[in-house]
Protein backbone atom coordinates (compact mmCIF):
# COMPACT_ATOMS: atom_id res chain seq x y z
CA UNK A 1 0.00 0.00 0.00
CA UNK A 2 1.17 3.79 -1.11
CA UNK A 3 2.15 5.37 2.42
CA UNK A 4 1.12 8.38 0.86
CA UNK A 5 -2.95 9.13 0.53
CA UNK A 6 -4.74 11.46 -1.37
CA UNK A 7 -7.66 13.96 -0.45
CA UNK A 8 -8.13 15.80 -3.72
CA UNK A 9 -9.40 19.02 -4.27
CA UNK A 10 -12.62 17.68 -6.22
CA UNK A 11 -13.19 15.68 -3.27
CA UNK A 12 -13.67 18.51 -0.75
CA UNK A 13 -17.37 19.65 0.78
CA UNK A 14 -18.50 22.79 -0.66
CA UNK A 15 -20.36 26.14 1.03
CA UNK A 16 -21.36 27.99 -1.66
CA UNK A 17 -23.35 31.10 -0.20
CA UNK A 18 -23.73 34.71 -2.17
CA UNK A 19 -20.24 35.93 -0.43
CA UNK A 20 -18.62 33.06 0.86
CA UNK A 21 -16.97 29.74 -1.57
CA UNK A 22 -15.51 27.22 0.80
CA UNK A 23 -14.26 24.58 0.55
CA UNK A 24 -13.45 22.11 3.26
CA UNK A 25 -11.03 18.90 3.17
CA UNK A 26 -12.52 17.50 6.30
CA UNK A 27 -16.32 17.17 7.83
CA UNK A 28 -17.25 21.21 8.78
CA UNK A 29 -20.79 22.55 9.07
CA UNK A 30 -22.98 20.99 6.92
CA UNK A 31 -20.80 19.09 5.29
CA UNK A 32 -20.49 15.45 7.43
CA UNK A 33 -18.45 12.38 6.10
CA UNK A 34 -17.50 10.44 8.99
CA UNK A 35 -14.70 9.10 6.99
CA UNK A 36 -13.28 12.96 7.21
CA UNK A 37 -13.15 13.93 10.62
CA UNK A 38 -9.61 15.28 10.42
CA UNK A 39 -6.07 13.89 10.41
CA UNK A 40 -4.55 13.44 13.86
CA UNK A 41 -4.95 16.63 15.78
CA UNK A 42 -5.90 18.77 12.16
CA UNK A 43 -9.04 19.11 12.99
CA UNK A 44 -10.42 22.03 10.01
CA UNK A 45 -8.71 23.38 6.90
CA UNK A 46 -11.10 25.78 4.90
CA UNK A 47 -10.44 26.79 1.56
CA UNK A 48 -12.44 30.41 1.63
CA UNK A 49 -13.18 33.10 -1.00
CA UNK A 50 -15.27 35.93 0.52
CA UNK A 51 -16.63 38.48 -1.53
CA UNK A 52 -15.89 41.94 -0.92
CA UNK A 53 -17.13 43.33 2.05
CA UNK A 54 -18.15 39.60 2.70
CA UNK A 55 -17.24 38.45 6.28
CA UNK A 56 -18.22 36.31 9.52
CA UNK A 57 -20.18 38.24 12.01
CA UNK A 58 -18.78 37.64 15.71
CA UNK A 59 -18.83 33.92 16.56
CA UNK A 60 -17.43 31.77 19.64
CA UNK A 61 -15.19 29.44 19.61
CA UNK A 62 -13.86 26.89 22.47
CA UNK A 63 -10.66 25.02 23.26
CA UNK A 64 -9.62 25.01 19.24
CA UNK A 65 -6.31 26.38 17.84
CA UNK A 66 -6.85 28.59 15.00
CA UNK A 67 -4.70 29.93 12.27
CA UNK A 68 -5.93 32.37 9.13
CA UNK A 69 -3.65 32.25 6.10
CA UNK A 70 -4.09 35.04 3.34
CA UNK A 71 -3.10 34.07 -0.16
CA UNK A 72 -4.33 36.92 -2.01
CA UNK A 73 -6.43 39.77 -0.55
CA UNK A 74 -7.10 41.19 3.19
CA UNK A 75 -8.13 39.85 6.31
CA UNK A 76 -9.84 42.22 8.75
CA UNK A 77 -10.34 40.47 12.53
CA UNK A 78 -11.86 41.63 15.82
CA UNK A 79 -12.01 39.79 18.58
CA UNK A 80 -13.34 39.92 22.40
CA UNK A 81 -9.48 40.03 23.89
CA UNK A 82 -9.37 43.64 22.04
CA UNK A 83 -7.16 42.49 19.14
CA UNK A 84 -8.39 44.29 15.70
CA UNK A 85 -5.53 43.91 12.49
CA UNK A 86 -6.17 43.51 8.88
CA UNK A 87 -3.42 40.87 7.82
CA UNK A 88 -2.43 40.36 4.12
CA UNK A 89 -0.20 37.77 2.46
CA UNK A 90 2.94 36.72 3.94
CA UNK A 91 1.08 37.30 7.46
CA UNK A 92 -0.49 34.99 9.30
CA UNK A 93 -2.96 34.96 12.67
CA UNK A 94 -3.03 32.63 15.39
CA UNK A 95 -5.67 32.57 18.34
CA UNK A 96 -5.65 30.16 20.90
CA UNK A 97 -9.70 30.00 21.65
CA UNK A 98 -9.37 28.34 25.05
CA UNK A 99 -11.99 28.12 27.51
CA UNK A 100 -13.69 31.20 25.32
CA UNK A 101 -12.69 34.09 22.74
CA UNK A 102 -15.66 36.05 20.46
CA UNK A 103 -14.39 37.51 17.70
CA UNK A 104 -15.45 38.39 13.60
CA UNK A 105 -13.29 38.05 10.34
CA UNK A 106 -14.21 40.00 6.96
CA UNK A 107 -13.03 41.57 3.83
CA UNK A 108 -12.14 44.79 4.10
CA UNK A 109 -11.97 45.87 0.40
CA UNK A 110 -15.05 46.98 -1.59
CA UNK A 111 -13.36 45.78 -5.29
CA UNK A 112 -11.31 42.43 -4.59
CA UNK A 113 -11.89 39.22 -2.78
CA UNK A 114 -10.25 37.22 -0.33
CA UNK A 115 -9.24 34.06 -0.76
CA UNK A 116 -7.91 32.48 2.48
CA UNK A 117 -6.88 29.21 4.10
CA UNK A 118 -8.14 28.63 7.74
CA UNK A 119 -6.93 25.84 9.74
CA UNK A 120 -8.23 24.42 13.06
CA UNK A 121 -5.46 21.99 15.36
CA UNK A 122 -7.16 20.63 18.43
CA UNK A 123 -5.13 22.13 21.72
CA UNK A 124 -3.15 19.83 24.43
CA UNK A 125 -5.68 20.08 26.73
CA UNK A 126 -9.02 22.17 27.28
CA UNK A 127 -9.88 25.09 28.97
CA UNK A 128 -6.72 27.32 28.67
CA UNK A 129 -6.44 31.05 28.81
CA UNK A 130 -7.31 32.32 25.21
CA UNK A 131 -4.46 34.34 23.25
CA UNK A 132 -4.16 36.01 20.11
CA UNK A 133 -0.61 36.21 17.85
CA UNK A 134 0.53 37.35 14.71
CA UNK A 135 3.58 36.43 12.36
CA UNK A 136 5.17 37.17 9.51
CA UNK A 137 8.53 35.81 8.25
CA UNK A 138 12.15 37.88 8.98
CA UNK A 139 13.13 39.88 5.96
CA UNK A 140 15.88 37.24 5.32
CA UNK A 141 12.82 34.28 5.57
CA UNK A 142 10.56 36.28 3.53
CA UNK A 143 11.97 34.37 0.40
CA UNK A 144 12.64 31.01 2.05
CA UNK A 145 11.58 27.57 0.36
CA UNK A 146 10.71 26.58 3.63
CA UNK A 147 9.66 28.39 6.78
CA UNK A 148 8.56 27.34 10.25
CA UNK A 149 5.53 29.84 11.13
CA UNK A 150 3.57 27.60 14.12
CA UNK A 151 5.27 25.39 16.68
CA UNK A 152 4.37 24.43 20.06
CA UNK A 153 8.06 26.36 21.36
CA UNK A 154 8.20 29.23 19.26
CA UNK A 155 11.88 28.67 17.43
CA UNK A 156 13.25 29.66 14.85
CA UNK A 157 10.98 33.20 15.25
CA UNK A 158 7.90 30.73 14.95
CA UNK A 159 4.28 32.02 16.30
CA UNK A 160 3.22 29.65 18.97
CA UNK A 161 0.02 27.22 19.93
CA UNK A 162 -0.84 24.61 22.78
CA UNK A 163 -0.03 21.53 20.46
CA UNK A 164 2.97 19.88 19.84
CA UNK A 165 2.49 20.99 16.04
CA UNK A 166 4.72 22.03 13.50
CA UNK A 167 3.26 24.64 10.67
CA UNK A 168 5.92 25.02 7.53
CA UNK A 169 5.13 27.41 4.46
CA UNK A 170 6.54 26.23 1.68
CA UNK A 171 7.22 28.10 -1.66
CA UNK A 172 9.23 26.72 -4.64
CA UNK A 173 9.70 27.77 -7.92
CA UNK A 174 9.38 25.29 -10.74
CA UNK A 175 11.96 22.83 -10.19
CA UNK A 176 13.07 23.40 -7.01
CA UNK A 177 13.06 20.88 -4.10
CA UNK A 178 12.36 21.11 -0.39
CA UNK A 179 12.66 18.01 2.41
CA UNK A 180 11.21 17.39 5.42
CA UNK A 181 12.27 14.27 8.06
CA UNK A 182 9.26 13.15 9.84
CA UNK A 183 9.96 11.80 13.07
CA UNK A 184 8.24 8.28 14.40
CA UNK A 185 4.91 8.53 15.66
CA UNK A 186 4.09 11.56 13.79
CA UNK A 187 2.33 12.54 11.01
CA UNK A 188 2.44 14.34 7.76
CA UNK A 189 -0.18 16.53 5.65
CA UNK A 190 0.67 18.64 2.88
CA UNK A 191 -1.91 20.99 1.70
CA UNK A 192 -1.04 22.26 -2.28
CA UNK A 193 -2.54 26.23 -2.32
CA UNK A 194 -0.99 26.90 -5.52
CA UNK A 195 0.60 25.28 -8.38
CA UNK A 196 1.65 21.46 -9.24
CA UNK A 197 4.03 19.16 -7.18
CA UNK A 198 5.35 15.43 -6.44
CA UNK A 199 5.44 14.41 -3.34
CA UNK A 200 8.16 11.44 -2.85
CA UNK A 201 6.66 10.83 -6.87
CA UNK A 202 3.27 11.22 -5.69
CA UNK A 203 1.21 13.95 -7.46
CA UNK A 204 -0.73 16.80 -6.10
CA UNK A 205 -2.49 19.57 -8.10
CA UNK A 206 -3.53 22.97 -6.66
CA UNK A 207 -6.62 22.18 -3.49
CA UNK A 208 -5.00 18.84 -3.26
CA UNK A 209 -3.90 17.31 0.45
CA UNK A 210 -1.38 14.48 1.26
CA UNK A 211 -0.64 12.91 4.39
CA UNK A 212 1.00 9.79 5.63
CA UNK A 213 2.40 8.81 8.98
CA UNK A 214 5.15 6.70 7.80
CA UNK A 215 8.73 8.00 9.65
CA UNK A 216 11.14 9.28 6.87
CA UNK A 217 12.31 11.92 4.08
CA UNK A 218 9.75 13.18 2.11
CA UNK A 219 10.89 15.02 -1.08
CA UNK A 220 8.88 18.21 -2.35
CA UNK A 221 9.57 18.78 -6.27
CA UNK A 222 7.67 21.72 -7.57
CA UNK A 223 6.60 21.26 -11.01
CA UNK A 224 5.19 24.42 -11.15
CA UNK A 225 5.60 27.92 -9.15
CA UNK A 226 4.26 25.87 -6.03
CA UNK A 227 2.84 27.86 -2.69
CA UNK A 228 2.09 24.87 0.47
CA UNK A 229 1.41 24.62 3.99
CA UNK A 230 3.20 21.62 5.58
CA UNK A 231 2.21 20.03 9.13
CA UNK A 232 4.20 17.66 11.61
CA UNK A 233 2.29 16.76 13.94
CA UNK A 234 1.81 14.60 16.94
Amino acid sequence: MNEIRIRKSAERGVTDVDWLRSLHSFSFGDYHDPAQMGFRTLRVINEDFIAPGGGFPTHPHRDMEIFSYVVRGALAHRDSMGHEKTIVPGQIQVMSAGRLVTHSEFNPSSSEATHMLQIWIRPRERGLPPSYAEWQPTPERADAQKVLMISADGREGSATIQQDANVYRLRLQAGEEASHDLPVGRGLWVQLVAGALSLNGVALTAGDGASSEVAGTYTIRADSDVEALLFDLN
